[in-house]
């Protein structure tokens, strides 16, 4: 386990880097969370974070790439529920890179 240090605030994250409190996250420690990810964050990065807090505040999961990728195109629209734009976005991966930028659990499947 290591330590994450945001705004002079100390959060645990385990040894591969995922919060082990969920309830640290703020969008500060997103944004420092996806730094050591070497993501630079937009507004469509943050979109697709903020749809997977709301969806595993609804479903207490996190969702694998097809679940998200559905998801997304029934919420967000077609352009942007497909794999290649959320790979874009999350280019190692968009289920496991962008829940550990939401301070999430590793979505069930993800190696």
């Amino acid at each position: 386990m290591g330590t994450l240090e945001v705004n002079g605030k100390s959060v645990e994250v385990d040894e591969e880097g995922y919060l082990v409190n969920l309830n640290d996250w703020d969008e500060a420690i997103g944004a420092e969370l996806a730094k050591t990810e070497n993501v630079n964050m937009t507004e469509q990065h943050w979109e697709v974070v903020n749809f997977l807090r709301e969806y595993y505040n609804e479903f207490q999961i996190a969702p694998a790439v097809r679940v998200l990728t559905k998801a997304i195109g029934k919420k967000l629209g077609p352009e942007k529920g497909n794999s290649q734009y959320l790979y874009e976005l999350f280019p190692y991966g968009p289920a496991k890179q962008a829940c550990k930028i939401a301070g999430l659990p590793k979505p069930t499947g993800c190696i």
